[in-house]
């Protein structure tokens, strides 16, 4: 549908009335062929941005899909690097393109590490969390940060009302909310509830110290959106800097 090398609609299709983790185990194979992976340029951004943050020595990427964050780790964790996601047909994926790398089959929601790592990263993956979710999640990845450990993830505020963005966002998440309504399991991919706000709150209550800074992406659409950048992302980019305490 988007590429010769993408999913068909009827593929879509399918994947959308699945489960979330059943669809992602459908799209795996194509996933990467889709504009739902998150773009390099602002996967280029983050690592740019995190660069001289450190010391880090061991990274984990929450909800890693087929591994496209693990290549930010890459660069600034040379004792090693995890991916941790419950689809197993996207750490397969993410195996073969990145064999160096540690896979974990799990729920971001009860993250099985204490203590391991120095700093973490997600990519587009928090709008599969409903907004009551999310601070398990946090907590989770608090708890697998050693002290004075950090959590990265791009951010960007909403566009506006005038914007194509906007318009395709609120349809999108209406249509999903319709969907969830009438059809089960549901598929949980919401990109409205992912607001810098919300994200500072539930961060701030699961024990973290909350910064942003500028997230200068290039190769912006026309209406100023971010293809892929957690479904909200404008020319007002932003990085997460969550500080586990330490």
């Amino acid at each position: 549908m988007f590429s010769p090398r993408g999913p068909s609609l009827r593929e879509l299709t399918v994947q959308a009335l699945s489960s979330v983790e059943h669809g992602y185990d459908l799209l795996a194979p194509k996933f990467d062929h889709t504009p739902f992976r998150t773009p390099e340029s602002v996967l280029e951004a983050t690592a740019a941005a995190l660069t001289g943050l450190g010391p880090f020595h061991r990274g984990l990427d929450v909800c890693c899909g087929t591994g496209a964050g693990l290549r930010v780790l890459d660069g600034l964790c040379p004792e090693g690097i995890t991916g941790v996601d419950f689809s197993a047909g996207m750490l397969a994926q993410a195996r073969a393109a990145r064999p160096h790398a540690t896979y974990v089959r799990a729920d971001a929601r009860s993250l099985p590490f204490t203590g391991e790592f120095d700093l973490a990263v997600t990519f587009g993956a928090l709008g599969h969390f409903l907004p009551e979710e999310r601070p398990a999640v946090f907590r989770g990845v608090h708890r697998a940060l050693r002290p004075g450990g950090l959590l990265a993830f791009p951010i960007g505020s909403p566009p506006p009302i005038t914007s194509v963005a906007y318009w395709a966002y609120l349809g999108f998440d209406l249509t999903m909310r319709v969907r969830n309504a009438v059809w089960r399991p549901p598929f949980v991919m919401y990109y409205r509830t992912m607001t810098l706000p919300a994200m500072r709150a539930d961060l701030t209550a699961a024990g973290f110290d909350v910064r942003t800074v500028p997230l200068p992406v290039p190769g912006l659409a026309r209406d100023g959106s971010i293809t892929g950048l957690d479904g909200t992302g404008t020319a007002r980019a932003h990085l997460v800097l969550a500080g586990k305490p330490g």
